[in-house]
């Protein structure tokens, strides 16, 4: 099997990482990485890609390191690890190397992924719905860090196919990540969008780590509000989400070291474009379409596109 994995940062970096650790050039599967940072690129070309992860740290060498896609191939599949900011223009780049049978994976934050995969792809491949609940950056040239979470991965087809896929779990799995095909794939990406929205955005608005979040009563009280706004809004586009997913959403929340810091954080203090309007900007947009009431992601988008600018 030929996995592609487009984008090297964090998350990329975790999965690619893992992958082509597991699977050295010459083995069953192909593990072939496409990075744009040139910087980064060369790095890895180098020395190979250091992982430093709960799991195991480890100095992966993929089969191939490229900034040019017509260097990949026929692919199998292809995890698509971008930002949500690049996500459509990544999707354009790859569309000429994505075959019809190619399963198109977008693991990233937000609920939206799939759809503007598809139409960066202009039709071509077979798309999925993916999450994983991971806290990872990058820490330097060729180097990811990995510093919180269980590294659960969840992908899946909305139409709750299974057998398609169960493949691509099986390598998954042989390449040491914690995975699971699921048949509710959209209740696990809602699931994660609701735990990790509220925590990105009000890390970056009151620049403090989730611990600061999470030890404040008023601040605590925002997360929480937050979440069942978006609990509501996962209710009128008819996913099913338990009736205490915000309970655990919040002792999940809990669970992490009280300096995590999430992705979009990260992005604020480094002056980095960021994906306000992959997450909060979505639902936003989606409960105005919906006619869903949420007064605090109103009050708080205003505020955080305001310190974007």
């Amino acid at each position: 099997m030929r996995i592609a994995v487009v984008g090297v940062g964090g998350v990329g970096g975790y999965l690619g990482g893992r992958l082509a650790n597991a699977f050295p050039p010459g083995s069953a599967h192909e593990i072939l990485f496409v990075e744009k940072n040139r910087t980064h690129l060369d790095a890895i070309r180098k020395d190979g890609l250091k992982l430093s992860a709960k799991d195991g740290d480890a100095v992966a060498r993929p089969s191939l390191a490229t900034d040019d896609v017509s260097k990949l191939g026929k692919l199998d599949v292809v995890l698509m690890c971008t930002k949500g900011y690049d996500l459509l223009a990544a999707s354009k780049m790859m569309a000429p190397v994505v075959g019809k049978q190619t399963v198109v994976i977008p693991p990233g934050n937000g609920v939206g992924n799939a759809d503007i995969v598809k139409e960066g792809l202009g039709g071509r491949g077979d798309v999925l719905c993916a999450c994983i609940y991971i806290s990872t950056h990058i820490i330097g040239p060729g180097a990811v860090e990995q510093m919180a979470g269980p590294r659960k991965f969840f992908f899946g087809n909305p139409d709750g196919r299974m057998e398609p896929y169960r493949a691509i779990e099986t390598a998954f799995k042989g390449g040491g990540l914690n995975v699971e095909l699921t048949a509710n794939v959209l209740r696990e990406v809602w699931s994660k969008y609701l735990f990790v929205e509220p925590l990105s955005v009000l890390t970056s608005l009151y620049a403090v780590p989730q611990g600061g979040l999470l030890t404040d009563p008023a601040r605590r009280a925002r997360v929480n509000e937050m979440m069942n706004e978006l609990l509501a809004l996962a209710r009128k586009v008819k996913v099913a989400l338990p009736d205490d997913i915000v309970a655990q959403s919040m002792a999940k929340a809990d669970s992490f070291p009280y300096e995590t810091k999430t992705s979009m954080q990260l992005d604020f203090e480094q002056g980095k474009p960021t994906e306000v309007e992959t997450l909060i900007g979505y639902a936003v947009r989606k409960g105005r379409e919906l006619k869903v009431a949420m007064p605090q992601h109103d009050e708080v988008y205003e505020k955080l596109r305001a310190k974007a600018k």
